[in-house]
Formats: structure tokens, sequence, C-alpha cells
């Protein structure tokens, strides 16, 4: 099968394995450094809370593409840690928004700032147009990923 694919399929299958690989390492990095007992899985749910300062459960269940059961129990366990926390919704009393805790904010930042810098130094001598465009690339495979 693999000798029929055309060669620029092959090399983005590989190149994109590469990246998930680097990606989940960093994860797990990441986590590790917030919290000794925190998945490595919750970087991504992290990250969209930074973000997004304050943000309800379903809109952040729809943005991650992970059911709001699942995201429910990672919240509860992020909760659990001290990390976030929920304030209700001043919009909406049944509802409530999900925000970083201090403690947790701190955390994220200061574990978040060293893998920046890696990203950084990788990416510093790529000239600022070949940036835009990466990011650009990848933002294009992801939305068609939805």
């Amino acid at each position: 099968m693999d000798e029929h694919l055309p060669e620029p399929i092959r090399a983005v299958e590989h190149e994109l394995t590469a990246l998930l690989r680097r990606g989940r390492a960093v994860s797990w990095e990441i986590a590790r450094e917030v919290h000794p007992n925190l998945e490595p899985n919750t970087y991504g749910l992290l990250l969209w809370l930074r973000r997004s300062g304050s943000i309800r459960l379903t809109e952040l269940a729809a943005r991650l593409g992970v059911g709001k059961g699942t995201l429910s129990r990672q919240i509860n366990g992020l909760e659990a840690l001290g990390l976030v926390r929920r304030d209700p919704d001043p919009s909406d009393r049944r509802a409530a928004k999900i925000r970083f805790t201090e403690e947790g904010q701190r955390r994220f930042d200061a574990a978040r700032s060293a893998r920046v810098g890696e990203f950084l130094r990788t990416l510093n001598d790529w000239p600022a147009r070949d940036v835009e465009e990466f990011a650009r690339l990848l933002g294009r495979f992801n939305d068609t990923r939805k």
C-alpha cells in the first residue's frame, strides 16, 4: 500500500507523526511541571483556558472537540488539584464558567514559559514570513480536521 501513496503524502505523514510525538513529549513535560499528578492530555485544555480566561464547559468542550462528560471529569480532577475553579455564569445561573485559580495560572505560566522559550529558539533563525506561513498552514490543517 505504501508504494502507491504519492511521496508528498508519505512525507506529510512522516513529519506529522514526528510533530505529534514531539507535541506529546512537550505536553508530558508541562503537565508534570504544573503538577506531578496532572494528566498530560490536559495541556490543550489548560492552554485554551489560559487563552479564554473564563469559559463555559460546553463552549470549551466544543473548542476541544471532546464530550462534556469527558471534559467534566478532567475539570473535576483539575479542581481537586486546586488548579481551576468554577464560578457562576452571570448570564445563566444554571451554568458555571471555568477559570484558573491564581496558583493554577502561576504554575501553568511558569511551566509553559520554558517550552515557549524552546519554540522561540527553534524558530529564531526562520524568517518571520516562514513562521507566519507555518502557523497558517498548521491552522488550515487543523481546521479541516473538525
